[in-house]
């Protein structure tokens, strides 16, 4: 979240691979997330979104529209409890290195959020045996070097 008001980044992280999707959106509002969410979610094969943890935030009281049209699962967490959200927590902090707290996101562009997406998932994880979360996701190496 940047400034009260402004826009926002939406992210949704793969639990197993780290893969990240984020996009900027205008307004905290469940309408906003929702569209949001399906925005992300198109650009990805239906067959890997099998279920959604989201917090406790009024912006994701309104998930039935997503569960409809996915099929997904929703699982909600207990209240003020991060650590069952760890993989998502841990992302944000590493996306706090792109957008820094406090600072508005306004600021950014979508291609500022699509090259922070890109970074994270070309990023080798020591949790994934060095792989990155793209080779992992999509079950292709990565040529990186």
């Amino acid at each position: 979240m940047g400034k009260t008001g402004h826009s926002v980044l939406l992210t949704a992280v793969d639990r197993c691979a780290r893969f990240t999707l984020m996009k900027k959106i205008t307004h905290k509002e469940a309408h906003d997330v929702n569209n949001g969410l399906i925005e992300l979610f198109d650009a990805i094969p239906k067959k890997f979104i099998q279920s959604l943890t989201p917090d406790h935030g009024r912006e994701f009281l309104s998930l039935e529209q997503i569960q409809e049209r996915l099929g997904v699962d929703i699982y909600w967490p207990d209240p003020y409890s991060a650590e069952q959200r760890g993989t998502n927590e841990n992302t944000n902090g590493l996306i706090r290195e792109y957008f820094p707290k406090r600072k508005d996101i306004d600021d950014y562009t979508e291609k500022d959020a699509t090259y922070c997406q890109r970074q994270l998932n070309q990023r080798p994880k020591k949790i994934l045996n060095y792989s990155t979360p793209f080779e992992e996701f999509y079950d292709k190496p990565l040529h990186l070097v």
